[in-house]
């Protein structure tokens, strides 16, 4: 018996060597978009002193981090969990807490780590299951619906699809579609989605390098002047990779954070902790459920055996990816897909993790793409995230009792679907992630209170909500008192 064989058991598994290894590299293809798009979205931003981010040093910190702790989950759990950066996260940094609160971008990888942090303790301590539980599903749902959304607004906007309207009466509007940007969207897209629709593995990744290729050409044609970012042959094609970004991290946002300092700085970053915790922690229980019932991984009552492993990994991920700068690194849905060919052991992590540490040595080639190449994948991706609705109304279609909704959210009942419904508009129409699933969980526990339904809200339910209520007065506090 091999040593392979004694520490993965194949067999027991009901697999063999040469089945999770092509498990692993399809895992891979499926989720490997993300060395293009992360880079593409945290050097999308400039700091307040106009500083951006090294595409080189994203891009390599993006492939260590998916590289080491995809390897780390085979390892220590055996199971086919593969990690990167994640996409929601990665936007609320570059979008939210550079571009709108002017943080830096070492002081808002601070945060990522932080919130990693305080992950890992909860998982620890057992109390992750504990705030699972005390936040509605109907609203958990909403939240990664709204991030979907929110993502595909970028897309849209970053392609230069959607952009701000002339009109002072109309905040965007739908690009006049002659322009070489929106015409290479628009065969992206359409290529994606064909693609999809035809079950194709890897067609986030082939979009990507499709559209690149089609705009690298119009490009060449027109003098390099067709497209204002990337989609120009590179002077060589290998470089050492840039680490210049790991450690690269502050706690500052505690004395500053959009304007705010002192006492109001550190309720601000706090609720952010918070904010990025929530992004992350459904986003994974999610994930590890969904793909553990695939695989074979849930006990007769639906509950995955020795979950703090995973979780555990998933949480040092989170730090791992902030204090690289690579964001917040958490389990891919797209682990399914390895799943989905037969790979059932942590091989399929370990041979998914080492297939990224080459990509980190070809930050020419990457830097090619440009934003027109990923956004349909950030349209893809949206879609996706809001698919959870119609997943989720399927698998509870035969256990629900007759009579009662059928939808993963019932938007009749007022005490949920105006909470969820404020949670999916407010994200995008605001730019902002947590200013959505602020309005949701106040206005939850207004309409509970309402109806002196007072049993129905969940102590840690009431103390979040109080705490967004705080967030969202300090620029008042501020106004009117000089201590904060």
């Amino acid at each position: 018996m091999s040593r392979l064989e004694r520490f993965f058991a194949f067999s027991r598994r009901g697999t063999t060597l040469s089945r999770d290894t092509f498990a692993g590299m399809t895992t891979f293809v499926v989720m490997s978009y993300i060395i293009f798009v992360n880079p593409s979205i945290l050097t999308a931003v400039k700091g307040p002193g106009g500083d951006t981010l090294p595409f080189a040093g994203v891009l390599a910190s993006t492939c260590l981090v998916a590289g080491a702790m995809t390897i780390l989950m085979g390892l220590y759990t055996n199971r086919a969990y593969a990690l990167a950066p994640g996409l929601g996260i990665n936007a609320i940094v570059a979008f939210t807490l550079v571009g709108t609160l002017h943080l830096s971008f070492p002081s808002a990888m601070g945060l990522i780590v932080l919130e990693g942090a305080v992950v890992t303790v909860l998982v620890l301590s057992g109390l992750r299951e504990t705030i699972m539980r005390a936040i509605p599903l109907e609203l958990k749902k909403a939240i990664a619906i709204g991030i979907g959304l929110f993502i595909a607004f970028i897309g849209f906007y970053n392609s230069g699809i959607v952009v701000k309207s002339p009109s002072p009466d109309v905040p965007v509007t739908l690009a006049r579609l002659t322009t070489w940007p929106v015409l290479v969207t628009i065969f992206g897209l359409a290529l994606t989605i064909a693609l999809r629709a035809l079950r194709f593995r890897g067609d986030l990744l082939v979009g990507i390098v499709g559209t690149t290729a089609l705009a690298t050409l119009i490009n060449e044609l027109h003098d390099d002047k067709a497209l204002p970012v990337g989609a120009q042959l590179p002077d060589h094609i290998v470089e050492h990779p840039d680490f210049s970004l790991l450690g690269n991290i502050d706690f500052h946002a505690f004395s500053n954070i959009g304007g705010a300092s002192g006492t109001a700085a550190v309720i601000s970053s706090l609720a952010w902790v918070f904010t990025l915790f929530l992004s992350d922690f459904f986003d994974t229980m999610g994930t590890l459920v969904g793909v553990g019932k695939q695989a074979g991984y849930l006990n007769e009552r639906g509950e995955l055996p020795e979950i703090r492993k995973p979780l555990l990994v998933d949480s040092v991920a989170a730090m791992a990816g902030g204090a690289a700068s690579a964001s917040s690194a958490t389990t891919y849905i797209e682990s399914g897909a390895g799943v989905a060919t037969g790979g059932r052991t942590g091989w399929v992590a370990v041979v998914c993790g080492a297939l990224f540490f080459p990509f980190m040595f070809l930050a020419p080639v990457i830097g090619m793409v440009p934003p027109q190449a990923t956004a349909p994948a950030l349209i893809l991706v949206g879609w996706l995230m809001i698919s959870t609705l119609a997943e989720h109304e399927e698998e509870a279609e035969e256990r629900r009792p007759r009579g009662r909704a059928l939808a993963g959210i019932d938007f009749h009942d007022v005490a949920l679907g105006i909470p969820a419904a404020l949670v999916i508009m407010v994200m995008p129409f605001t730019w902002n992630i947590t200013n959505g699933i602020g309005f949701g969980f106040i206005a939850y526990v207004l309409v509970r209170l309402a109806q002196r339904r007072l049993r129905d809200i969940h102590p840690l339910m009431a103390a979040v909500s109080l705490a967004f209520a705080v967030y969202f007065v300090i620029p008042l506090l501020q106004d009117h008192f000089s201590w904060i």
